[in-house]
């Protein structure tokens, strides 16, 4: 049994459409960011780092991990799927990944920040991580263009962009005119698992995302 803490962002659906995708059972243990709870004595505990999400393999003497794509490796492990096993392939599976942790994240996460939380609109600011975020969205249209998925089979490198791009009108991003993108966009949303894991540990609400965000952000 895996306990799952998390919160209703891209980087907590990354590890709930992975559990869901791979069939491990887990407890979901809501972390209310806009409450500071990843600030706390307790959750600091498993995770220094106070970000989410966490896991706690009980299976395995309550082995922790932390960090979004670490958790993503470490269960793929553990099941023998979402991620090959040949030297290559495997190498490739984590490029992308790194990818979206390098990239795609930080950049449209700050899109986020400064398009629809900070409280001073900073035009030029906001309009230099949309466009590196878009320019990011561009690479992987790119890569789409002959390939179903990110790496020939569907693997969590796929799992990890999908929870970041499915938000891209939140960062004021469109993708209107990435056709391969979108095309990949709509398959994954298709799948049972991600449409499982995008509802953990609750439906995405942008008014009390809003509100969370302003939270912290302040």
């Amino acid at each position: 049994m895996i306990d799952l803490y998390t919160s209703t962002t891209p980087n907590g659906w990354k590890a709930s459409i992975t559990l869901e995708e791979l069939a491990l059972p887990y407890t979901t243990h809501y972390i209310r960011l806009g409450e500071g709870d990843q600030k706390k004595t307790k959750y600091l505990e498993i995770n220094p780092n106070g970000r989410i999400p966490t896991i706690v393999d009980r299976d395995e003497d309550n082995f922790t991990v932390f960090e979004s794509g670490a958790i993503m490796i470490y269960l793929a492990e553990k099941s023998g799927r979402l991620l090959p096993t040949s030297k290559k392939a495997r190498s490739e599976v984590i490029q992308w990944l790194m990818f979206q942790m390098g990239g795609v994240g930080p950049m449209q996460g700050q899109a986020n920040v400064f398009y629809r939380y900070f409280p001073d609109k900073i035009p030029a600011v906001i309009a230099r991580y949309q466009n590196e975020t878009k320019r990011l969205y561009t690479v992987l249209d790119t890569r789409l263009r002959n390939h179903e998925y990110l790496v020939d089979d569907y693997s969590i490198a796929d799992i990890a962009h999908w929870a970041w791009v499915r938000l891209h009108y939140w960062a004021g991003v469109q993708v209107d005119d990435l056709p391969n993108l979108q095309r990949w966009m709509d398959v994954m949303a298709g799948k049972p698992a991600c449409q499982k894991g995008i509802v953990v540990p609750e439906p995405f609400e942008p008014e009390i995302a809003l509100s969370d965000a302003k939270k912290i952000v302040r």
